[in-house]
């Protein structure tokens, strides 16, 4: 005889979209120093760690706009050059945070699609997925450079299209308000977590399920709520 509690739960969410910079990867503080290093370069005024953190999560071009306010916009392109400079020569020193590849073979096991949302260029991330042999464990992504970045709902919705899943069955997860904002627009649910660039004090308006403080916390609760 079986018990009730010895059957799996129906997952709620068909479709786990996962922000990239700070939520899986553990590359929150080198994309600050690259970005101050880059506004800098270019003559402007190096902006504080809290300002450079909290423009991670936006397409690199307002992202460094917004870094940069007293950057003239044709020094733009000479400002995104120095920022990839910068990052290229440490890219190899990102590290996944410990747990994720465990967590997400667990969430795939259990037959969760999973996809990845984030305001990286395609370059950027195929580089990573290749690095960290993580591409076969996505069913699909969109990046920054090829379609709408957050918190515009594009980005999401091209995944649901793409992966034929309703709103309300999927779940988006980020380490900023841009990640917990993209999913509000797309009329998703979301899920916080506490130890990338933004601090989860800013995450309530958008009512979040969760604020996860490690990936061993995130895990536990997908596994147990998602």
């Amino acid at each position: 005889m079986t018990d009730s509690a010895d059957t799996a739960r129906p997952p709620r969410f068909d479709l786990i979209a996962f922000d990239w910079d700070g939520t899986l990867y553990d590359s929150t503080r080198l994309i600050v120093r690259c970005i101050q290093a880059a506004v800098v370069d270019v003559g402007g005024a190096k902006p504080s760690e809290d300002d450079a953190a909290w423009v991670i999560g936006l397409g690199l071009a307002e992202a460094l706009a917004r870094a940069a306010p007293d950057v003239p916009k044709e020094k733009y392109p000479e400002l995104g050059a120095r920022y990839r400079y910068h990052y290229l020569q440490h890219q190899d020193d990102i590290v996944l945070f410990d747990g994720v590849l465990p967590m997400l073979d667990a969430l795939r096991a259990r037959g969760h699609k999973l996809a990845v949302a984030t305001g990286k260029s395609r370059r950027g991330l195929n580089e990573a997925l290749k690095t960290v042999a993580l591409r076969d464990r996505f069913d699909a992504s969109r990046t920054a450079d090829e379609t709408f970045g957050k918190p515009h709902p594009r980005m999401l919705l091209e995944l649901m299209e793409e992966l034929e899943v309703a709103p309300e069955r999927t779940l988006m997860i980020g380490d900023t308000t841009h990640d917990l904002q993209l999913a509000t627009n797309a009329g998703c649910a979301s899920v916080g977590v506490s130890y990338g660039a933004h601090e989860p004090d800013s995450f309530a308006e958008f009512k979040p399920l969760h604020i996860a403080h490690s990936i061993a916390d995130l895990e536990a609760w997908l596994l147990g709520n998602a």
